[in-house]
């Protein structure tokens, strides 16, 4: 048994995933291979910055790309997308009751999540409280900063 992590994609996170990792090995690879290569012909390399700043790069590269192909091969992609409850790779509106406010969240796995975007973890506090629930449920979200109600006005 695996202990990793699933791992919930959408179409446009796969998409953006792939894209990153075709970056990083055909493009990146070859230009930090280029700087090894380049700080190795200054000579000395016990006391070469230029070789330990490229060899440091490489490294961080490396466990990217690692990274990356771990999460692609664990990746759940979700691609049967339903309206009828809350789940990964729903847009949700939502009101917080206390102060009638409204905010447009969409749901996605925790490596997709970008809160500049609104693209909440379905991890996160709200994600949480409202899987499952459908349009005009009120539902209490339990967040670090105390308990709050919210209701849900749209699923798309």
């Amino acid at each position: 048994m695996s202990n990793t992590k699933e791992i919930y994609l959408t179409n446009e996170g796969l998409e953006s995933l792939k894209s990153e990792l075709d970056e990083l090995k055909n493009v990146r690879r070859p230009e930090v291979i280029a700087a090894l290569k380049e700080a190795r012909a200054l000579g000395d390399l016990s006391e070469n910055a230029e070789y330990d700043a490229a060899k440091n790069e490489q490294a961080i590269l490396e466990n990217r790309i690692k990274e990356i192909e771990v999460m692609l091969e664990n990746a759940t992609v979700i691609t049967d997308i339903k309206t009828d409850k809350v789940g990964i790779g729903n847009k949700v509106t939502i009101e917080y009751v206390e102060d009638n406010d409204t905010d447009e969240y969409f749901i996605v796995g925790s490596k997709e999540a970008d809160p500049f975007s609104n693209k909440i973890s379905n991890e996160s506090p709200i994600a949480k409280a409202i899987m499952g629930f459908k349009v005009g449920d009120i539902v209490t979200v339990d967040s670090p900063n105390g308990n709050y109600d919210v209701k849900i006005l749209a699923i798309a």
